[in-house]
């Protein structure tokens, strides 16, 4: 079914692997600046092919991907991770990336994503706009993070309450309403 742009997005599905994952390799080759191995296409495609997500026109080409991952992350809240997107540069600019990166959080929220967190160029100007128009803030800047040298900066979406205030050192279990805590008044 197509949507309203005209395109038709889908799943991933391993069964076409033949068919899709060179295409997917090659575009992701041309966009971004991380020269990644089969093994890393085939880390995320076989663990969470249903987390990835392409978007064809009518004649079945491939004109972008989002490739995604759903785990539980170190201390324990479920992180999403965004590890590659692309658009064929003659279609950026008409949402198909909003459209891709949207799948794919709908399906972590619906899976319990505490959060999804992703890694840009600090270079990536229409990135960062995209993911922040999505809700997504600056988390930390990496330092030559990339092999070409560039910098990057890690952005999180903050799904639940919960993820968002761990992160800032509150208890969920520290009663707000308490006065014998709160700050004297000046």
């Amino acid at each position: 079914m197509m949507d309203d742009d005209g395109l038709k997005y889908v799943q991933y599905d391993g069964s076409k692997e033949s068919t899709y994952l060179a295409a997917i390799r090659q575009l992701i080759s041309n966009d971004l600046s991380e020269p990644y191995s089969i093994y890393v296409y085939r880390y995320f495609l076989y663990q969470w092919g249903d987390l990835c997500f392409l978007a064809l026109d009518e004649h079945g080409s491939l004109l972008g991907v989002v490739i995604s991952k759903l785990e539980p992350h170190t201390g324990g809240p479920m992180r999403g991770y965004i590890a590659m997107l692309a658009v064929k540069k003659e279609y950026r600019g008409k949402g198909i990336a909003t459209r891709l990166v949207r799948r794919a959080i709908d399906i972590m929220i619906d899976r319990n994503a505490d959060e999804i967190a992703l890694e840009t160029e600090v270079t990536n100007t229409a990135a960062m706009k995209l993911y922040e128009r999505l809700g997504f803030l600056r988390s930390k800047r990496l330092h030559r993070y990339y092999l070409n040298g560039n910098s990057a900066f890690r952005f999180v979406l903050f799904v639940k309450e919960s993820a968002f205030t761990s992160r800032l050192g509150y208890d969920d279990n520290e009663d707000d309403e308490n006065p014998s805590e709160l700050p004297p008044s000046a």
